[in-house]
């Protein structure tokens, strides 16, 4: 037994709220994939079930909380971290997981995220960048490289995309990684690395839009991005991330680009209370929230 879950069946599967299947998402896209790695990280890095809370907020991606068999909240759209953030001062002793895409996180949801990374908060944010927005009929996203088509740019992108590891890294994100959804164990492994992290992660796993980006940019298919993405992409460890945007049909950098320790918020937040209130100070045993 695994926290309660029987190990003799598929151990993916038991994560999943099968009742709810089958999923929206369409054939060959990538989403699935990622779910996989993280059930795999959550097996492999041991992490006690009870203590995870999983949030997203609207999109394809953010249909993973409901799928889920684990504590979650599907919140509205660009609003997953905000959430996150309060059910992490809330119960600081919870592993809270935002699990979402790029429209919803860098988009309506970028001044969040910025701000997450900015005060370091203890968490662990999973995007998902499919290059577009998919759920909504492929439109341009903050993330859509040059010169790509979508159907508010047919005749091709000319906004500057974001680079998210580099906008993520220089706000102050302390673990911040790359991976697509070829690397399915490297996903894994760095989803658990982010476990054992104090503070604010982000792992941005790029993922294939075969209905919307890959059709309209004459990509092929699941199969054939999968490929794409075997020969296009560089393990780059360590690399910097003002180095490390994505371009269309260009080379992908991927590894784990930060790993660095500062104080987490509620660290600094504690500190400060104690310099403040003295003897005063108060910590909650149970939740680890403090009073004065």
């Amino acid at each position: 037994m695994l926290n309660g879950l029987d190990d003799t069946a598929n151990p993916v599967e038991q994560f999943l709220r099968t009742d709810r299947m089958p999923h929206i998402w369409c054939p060959g896209c990538g989403i699935g994939t990622t779910v996989n790695s993280f059930a795999r990280a959550l097996i492999d890095s041991k992490v006690n079930l009870d203590s995870i809370a999983l949030v997203s907020g609207i999109g394809c991606t953010g249909r993973v909380a409901g799928y889920m068999k684990l504590d979650s909240f599907h919140t509205t759209h660009g609003r997953a971290i905000p959430f996150a953030t309060g059910l992490k001062l809330a119960n600081p002793r919870l592993n809270v997981v935002v699990y979402s895409g790029d429209g919803d996180l860098s988009a309506i949801g970028g001044n969040h995220l910025i701000h997450a990374a900015r005060r370091n908060i203890d968490l662990k944010v999973i995007c998902v960048n499919n290059l577009i927005y998919a759920m909504t009929g492929g439109q341009t996203a903050p993330t859509t490289p040059g010169h790509a088509t979508t159907s508010t740019n047919p005749y091709g992108t000319f906004e500057p995309a974001f680079n998210l590891p580099h906008l993520v890294e220089a706000a102050g994100a302390v673990y911040v990684a790359r991976w697509t959804t070829f690397h399915v164990r490297q996903l894994a492994r760095s989803i658990g690395e982010a476990f054992q992290k104090k503070g604010f992660s982000f792992i941005e796993v790029i993922s294939p839009c075969p209905t919307l980006y890959q059709r309209r940019n004459k990509m092929g298919d699941g199969l054939d991005t999968m490929k794409y993405y075997k020969e296009k992409s560089k393990v780059k460890h360590g690399a910097p991330t003002s180095e490390v945007g994505l371009t269309l049909n260009g080379e992908i950098a991927v590894g784990k680009f930060v790993d660095r320790d500062r104080p987490d918020y509620q660290s600094m937040m504690r500190a400060q209370y104690v310099e403040t209130l003295g003897d005063r100070y108060i910590e909650e045993p149970e939740t680890g929230c403090v009073c004065g």
